[in-house]
C-alpha cells in the first residue's frame, strides 16, 4: 500500500508506541497496534484513474457532499460561482487533488480556529488554505479546511506551478473539509449526500470557453 510521505513520521511514532506497549501487556500492545494500523490507513495513497474529456472538473477530495450553495458575495471565485462542500471523515483518504489542469494561482493560507469541519462557520473561521487553478477551459478554486481534530494543512504547490487534472496537491491531517468553487454556468454532476473520490469522480462540467469570466 502506497503511503503519503507526510504520514511517515506519524506512522513511525505509532509503531514505536505500540512496541513500547508490548512491555506492559499484550492488551496494551493490541490496542496500540490497532491505532498504528489506523494511522497507516489514514495516510494511504490509493491509485486513482483520472477521467479524460473537455471541461471536466474532478473532485479534489474523497468524502461526502454536504452542501451546495452560491459562493459568498465578494468571493474571489466571482459572481454567480457555486460552492460545493465535501466533508472528509477520519476514514476517508485525505489526499487533495487538482480539480482541473492549469496553473496554480492566488494561494492564500489562513491560520484560524478548529470548529467541526461540517459546521457552516468552518469555511470562514477554521485554519484553511485556498487556491485557484487557471486553465484553458476555465478557473476553479478549492479550499482545504481543517476540522476539529486536524491541526495541519499540507499544500505541496505554490503560485505559478502547473498541475494536471487529478494531480496530488496536498492533504489535510485527521478529519477535514474541502470546498470547491465553480464558475457561473457550470453544470453540476453531484448532489448533497453523494460520495465522491478525489481525482476520479466528476463533479461538474465547465461552461464553454468564453461563455463566462468568473473573475470579479
Amino acid at each position: 500500500m502506497k503511503i503519503a510521505p507526510e504520514g511517515l513520521p506519524f506512522i513511525a511514532i505509532a509503531v514505536v508506541i505500540a512496541a513500547f506497549g508490548a512491555y506492559f501487556s499484550w492488551r496494551a500492545f493490541a490496542v496500540l497496534f490497532l491505532l498504528a494500523i489506523f494511522v497507516t490507513a489514514f495516510f494511504r495513497d490509493p491509485f486513482r484513474e483520472i477521467p479524460q474529456g473537455e471541461g471536466l472538473v474532478v473532485s479534489p477530495a474523497d468524502g461526502k457532499v454536504v452542501m451546495i450553495v452560491q459562493a459568498p458575495p465578494g468571493h474571489p471565485a466571482g459572481a454567480g460561482a457555486t460552492q460545493i462542500s465535501i466533508f472528509l471523515s477520519v476514514f476517508d483518504v485525505h489526499i487533495n487533488r487538482a480539480p482541473i489542469a492549469g496553473t496554480i494561482t492566488d494561494v492564500v493560507y489562513h491560520k484560524g480556529e478548529f470548529l467541526p469541519a461540517f459546521d457552516d462557520k468552518a469555511s470562514l473561521r477554521n485554519e484553511q488554505n485556498r487556491a485557484f487553478v487557471d486553465g484553458p477551459e476555465g478557473r476553479v478554486g478549492f479550499t482545504q479546511i481543517a476540522g476539529l481534530i486536524a491541526r495541519r494543512i499540507v499544500f505541496r504547490k505554490k503560485a505559478g506551478d502547473v498541475v494536471a487534472r487529478g494531480e496530488q496537491v496536498g492533504l489535510i491531517r485527521f478529519g477535514s473539509r474541502t470546498d470547491v468553487f465553480l464558475p457561473a454556468g457550470s453544470t453540476l454532476k453531484v448532489k448533497v449526500g453523494d460520495r465522491v473520490s478525489g481525482g476520479s469522480s466528476v463533479i461538474a462540467h465547465l461552461p464553454p470557453v468564453g461563455a463566462h469570466d468568473p473573475r470579479p
